[in-house]
């Protein structure tokens, strides 16, 4: 019997996406408890992630209620470490590659992610920063998929797919409702951009990975929607 595993998550949170990806790929089963940010549970700090955020895992320890996480248990946060340590506890799954080489690809692709896309993604989300530098992070993102293969690192899903997906799929909506607090216009511009030959390879990539049976049963795109209508209310003409 595989020990207890339990996700705390928020379903409009691209990080938690990450490792819901991550667990469906891999065939793990858990239990799923979403956490209130409107109303956090006082819990969920002192017993499961002092730092408050989502995602977060417990692992081990006796089956108990998700709101009432075991002492026993061993807590793990942020939802890169996670990755890897799915990866880690399902080794058969593929998340990381066995070979070497493959597996420090995976690592960089990851790395590249989080230093070149999270960042300004959102800061181009929120007016901070230009389309060209976003096209530039895509362009980035772009040089490092392997050319002939379905996924981000060789011919098997990881957690490299896993962790740019929830971005894809954001993108995907900004580029087609033009919803964001930079000037009006600039997410079909980049849409447009992104249509063109220049980005084939990574228009591809992205269609074959948001359209994987496990990113569609994690993903409502009407709620991300919903938040985007509610935060990004001030734009500029």
């Amino acid at each position: 019997m595989s020990e207890q595993l339990t996700l705390y998550f928020h379903k409009i949170s691209p990080f938690s996406q990450k490792v819901e990806l991550a667990l469906i790929e891999a065939n793990a089963p858990y239990s799923a408890y979403q956490v209130d940010f409107r109303n956090k549970p006082e819990w969920f700090t002192s017993k499961v992630n002092r730092v408050g955020q989502v995602p977060a895992v417990t692992y081990g320890g006796p089956n108990v209620n998700p709101d009432d996480p075991s002492p026993l248990s061993t807590k793990i946060a942020e939802s890169n470490v996670i990755l890897e340590f799915l990866a880690d506890l399902y080794p058969d799954s593929g998340l990381l590659p066995k070979d070497p080489v493959l597996r420090a690809k995976v690592r960089f692709f990851i790395n590249a992610i989080t230093r070149h896309v999270e960042g300004t993604y959102f800061d181009f989300l929120r007016g901070n920063e230009s389309l060209d530098n976003a096209l530039k992070a895509i362009e980035f993102i772009q040089e490092l998929l392997e050319e002939g293969s379905d996924f981000a690192i060789g011919n098997h899903y990881t957690i490299a797919d896993a962790c740019i997906s929830p971005h894809l799929a954001r993108l995907k909506i900004v580029t087609e409702t033009d919803m964001g607090n930079f000037p009006v216009g600039t997410g079909y511009k980049l849409g447009e951009e992104l249509k063109g030959p220049k980005f084939a390879k990574f228009k591809k990539y992205a269609e074959r990975i948001l359209d994987r049976p496990s990113f569609k049963k994690i993903y409502d795109e009407e709620i991300i929607i919903g938040y985007f209508k509610r935060i990004f209310t001030d734009r500029v003409q």
